[in-house]
């Protein structure tokens, strides 16, 4: 609850703005009021609102101020018809909302360049004998070739992001900063890349009964390996009194930022100090099991567990509202378990792998085992 404290602001450049490879989303058109939809790089479709017969996409204000989460869709991602990147940005600090916004509109369009003369599908990652057992591979673990290269181009992916956000005159992200965490679809392949403290949820179906993967891990800067990189850099790692179980990143001899995570974009004012940009990248094969993947701010995952979440997107039985319906249960949660707090930005994307299957839909929920097993 709460991404970071007060923090004195200021511009720092390590560099000049360099050329981008990538253009601004173009052809603004809407289709409906629901509908936000523009033109991107190798003629994506880029939605920052409404659904379609597989996404269901909603992000709500909540009661901090202005709202600094931001999402995305991107359909045809790199000019191929089989791909999608669905993002999901937290913003923190007093221009969160603009940091948030920015690697929203950029890094997606650094990744299509990345990825458009590399087709994922049909490369499976040949990770027998290191971990073929697992059902979600940290590519950090993973010694093949394929998985090995995605992580190298992403990384520098991330890295030029942080650079081109650190060269904006426009957007003071001395301290302020924003998270990241993405899916790329092609085929049977999943790459999932998380930066802070939002997640990546699978749901997979067994029969009639729903399990849940997580398929992101949940970085505090306590963590072991977090906490002692911040150490060896000079930074602080320490909670609040009045929140003791929050540890938070605070710069060597001031009290500030005091961020509740060890890895995000921006946040300069404590780059120095053990805070990285370098996302955890996970891969997954996807099975005629899974169902759907959840990503969601950390606004929702404070107050919902995993098999909350995923019980309540595989009760809804229209798709298009199934993010919406999930932020109104989150809002509720905030209001039944923190009264007094006010309640946190919450933002949704669902990305669903199947045609809906109405008949389940139209059947009774007595038909439908909605009972979640935790993996």
């Amino acid at each position: 609850m709460g991404a970071c404290c007060t923090c004195q602001t200021g511009l720092r450049y390590r560099k000049a703005p360099t050329d981008d490879h990538h253009a601004k989303p173009k052809n603004i058109k809407s289709e409906d009021s629901n509908q936000v939809i523009t033109i991107g790089d190798y003629g994506a479709r880029i939605r920052l609102q409404g659904s379609t017969s597989f996404i269901s996409m909603f992000t709500r204000q909540g009661r901090k101020g202005v709202n600094q989460d931001a999402i995305t869709v991107w359909e045809s991602f790199g000019g191929k018809r089989d791909m999608v990147y669905c993002g999901v940005f937290d913003g923190h600090g007093p221009f969160g909302h603009k940091v948030s916004c920015y690697v929203r509109d950029t890094l997606p369009s650094k990744l299509s360049w990345l990825f458009r003369d590399s087709d994922i599908h049909g490369k499976s990652c040949s990770h027998h004998g290191h971990g073929s057992k697992k059902k979600v591979i940290n590519i950090d673990d993973s010694k093949d070739p394929v998985l090995s290269s995605w992580k190298k181009s992403i990384v520098e992916s991330f890295k030029e992001m942080d650079e081109d956000l650190e060269a904006n005159k426009s957007i003071d992200s001395y301290g302020s900063g924003s998270t990241s965490v993405s899916v790329i679809k092609q085929g049977d392949n999943l790459i999932i890349t998380n930066l802070g403290d939002s997640r990546a949820l699978l749901c997979t179906r067994n029969g009639n009964q729903l399990h849940t993967l997580q398929l992101t891990v949940d970085l505090k800067p306590n963590t072991k390996g977090e906490y002692e990189r911040i150490k060896s850099c000079g930074g602080r790692v320490q909670p609040m009194e009045r929140e003791s179980s929050v540890f938070r990143v605070w710069m060597p001899d001031q009290d500030c930022p005091g961020l509740a995570m060890s890895r995000s974009f921006g946040d300069f004012c404590i780059k120095d100090y053990g805070l990285i940009c370098i996302p955890n990248i996970y891969y997954h094969k996807l099975t005629n099991r899974d169902e759907f993947v959840v990503l969601a701010t950390d606004g929702v995952w404070d107050v919902l567990t995993n098999n909350e979440v995923v019980k309540i997107v595989g009760s809804v039985r229209n798709r298009s509202m199934a993010a919406r319906f999930l932020i109104d249960k989150a809002v509720r949660a905030w209001r039944q378990k923190y009264p007094s707090s006010k309640t946190d930005d919450c933002s949704v994307v669902i990305l669903f792998f199947k045609k809906q299957r109405f008949s389940l839909a139209k059947s009774g929920p007595e038909l439908i085992d909605l009972s979640v097993d935790d993996h």
